[in-house]
């Protein structure tokens, strides 16, 4: 559970940003999407394969 302390005499609209910020950050959207729907273990190896030769590409041709 986020809290968020609100300061007095704190504008709600800073509070609220302050809130979504924090949401963002622990990951819990993301987290929440990800159980909605089930996927098989190969499907996520293939997914974290694809996303390392994605990134190596870019890093090879840094070093080139």
């Amino acid at each position: 559970m986020l809290i968020v302390p609100i300061k007095e005499g704190e504008n709600i609209d800073r509070a609220l940003k302050r809130y979504k910020r924090k949401f963002d950050r622990t990951g819990t959207k993301r987290q929440l999407q990800v159980r909605k729907q089930f996927n098989k273990p190969s499907v996520l190896l293939r997914a974290q394969v694809q996303k390392a030769k994605y990134i190596q590409k870019f890093r090879d041709a840094e070093n080139v």
